[in-house]
Order: C-alpha cells, then sequence, then structure tokens
C-alpha cells in the first residue's frame, strides 16, 4: 500500500553513462539543464572529497525513521546511489559509521540523504560519498513506515528510480533516465566553451561587449554620469 511498500526498480541508467558523468562539474551540468533543479543548497558533501555517480534507489522515510534505509542496504547493488527523502527532519540522525561500513562492503556508490548524520568525525575522514542536509548525535527510530523505489522529491528536484544522480562540492543534481544522452553531449559542449572563455581571459581578449548590452536592454545607461 502507499506509505508502506518496496517496489523493484524497472530500469536505471547504463553503466557507461554513469562512467562518462563521473567528475563532470555538477555546475556546468545543471547550466545546461537551465538552472532550474537542484538538490538544495542544505545537502552538502559530508565526507573528504571526491565526485559521486550513479543510479539511484531511492527511499521514502518518515522523518527520524530509517528502517527502510537498512532495507534498501539489503537491496542495494555496486554502484547504486542510495537517496533518501526524509522531508529534510534533522532531528535524528538516519545514517552513520556502522551504515557507511555496510554501504562501503556492498559496493554503494554514495547516499543522499534530506536528513542528518551522526559519527561525522568519522565520515569527514572518509572518501565515501555521503550528502546530508546536517548532523545530531540523537539516534533514529525503526518502525516505518516508507517506501522503496518510488518518485521522491528533494526541495523540488524530483528523482525517480533509476535517474543519474551526480554531486561534487557544489551540490547535487538528479540527471532524469531520458535526459541523460543529451545532457552529457550538452555538457561537454559547455565545457569546451568555458575553456575558451578561460583562454580568452588569459589573452586579455574577453568579449564583455553583451554587459552594455544588457544594460541597455533592461533601460540602463551603460557609460557612468
Amino acid at each position: 500500500m502507499p506509505g508502506l511498500q518496496i517496489l523493484q526498480r524497472r530500469r536505471q541508467v547504463p553503466a557507461h553513462l554513469v562512467d562518462a558523468f563521473r567528475g563532470l562539474p555538477v555546475a556546468n551540468i545543471s547550466d545546461c539543464m537551465a538552472r532550474m533543479t537542484a538538490g538544495g543548497p542544505r545537502l552538502r558533501p559530508m565526507h573528504k572529497g571526491g565526485p559521486l555517480a550513479g543510479p539511484a534507489l531511492t527511499v521514502k522515510c518518515r522523518p527520524g525513521d530509517n528502517l527502510m534505509i537498512h532495507k534498501a542496504l539489503t537491496l542495494a547493488r555496486p554502484g547504486d546511489v542510495i537517496v533518501v527523502d526524509a522531508g529534510g527532519d534533522l532531528t535524528n540522525a538516519l545514517f552513520g559509521e556502522i551504515m557507511v561500513a555496510t554501504a562501503v562492503k556492498i559496493g554503494v556508490a554514495g547516499v543522499v540523504l534530506n536528513g542528518a548524520v551522526r559519527d561525522s568525525e568519522e565520515i569527514g575522514r572518509g572518501d565515501f560519498p555521503l550528502y546530508a542536509a546536517g548532523v545530531t548525535h540523537r539516534g533514529p527510530y525503526k518502525d516505518g513506515p516508507g517506501e522503496i523505489n518510488v518518485p521522491i522529491a528533494i526541495d523540488g528536484m524530483v528523482i525517480q528510480p533509476g535517474d543519474l544522480i551526480v554531486g561534487d562540492a557544489d551540490g547535487l543534481l538528479c540527471v532524469p533516465f531520458d535526459d541523460a544522452e543529451q545532457l552529457l553531449a550538452a555538457t561537454h559542449k559547455k565545457m569546451e566553451a568555458e575553456k575558451k572563455m578561460l583562454a580568452d581571459i588569459a589573452a586579455g581578449r574577453l568579449d564583455t561587449s553583451w554587459i552594455d548590452a544588457t544594460l541597455k536592454r533592461i533601460g540602463c545607461d551603460p557609460e557612468p554620469v
């Protein structure tokens, strides 16, 4: 029944696309998605550093309860990213050092948690990709309800099971399954354009005419008076 169900993931981004996106700047991917999607500024990397990429295994939890996260760890395949909508509540930690060790042993690519973690010092010394909204020492309940492999949303970013999750120091982004190929090509084009801009800056030939053109368009005289 809705609110208490475990479903199978019917599709997921293929491994070659995961590999192709891994390490690409999330900011550039975001620009190619019209800057309309984000996982929210509260979701920050808790680990020492390193990119995140993998297909989403989605979990929807009651705030303060991590029963379905534990179940998701038993279902996860190597390379999966466990993405948890816990309502953004920071009252109870839903993930900690022991669960990180379990995820690493399974081969999980990372965890995204719209909620809190604990054992933050230990997590911060490691390179297992873990993004969360905050930290608290208070532990979770394990009573349910919850759902696995259902559509979830974090701060307006909708994640379907099997969508591509990418992350770096700037934050997180969900690349929809159907758009991954197109966005990969667009991101590489964006990166080439930025590479040219940096070269133009170094050579002293960056075109800034667009600034005055924009000011004129919005009714501002670009010349100081």
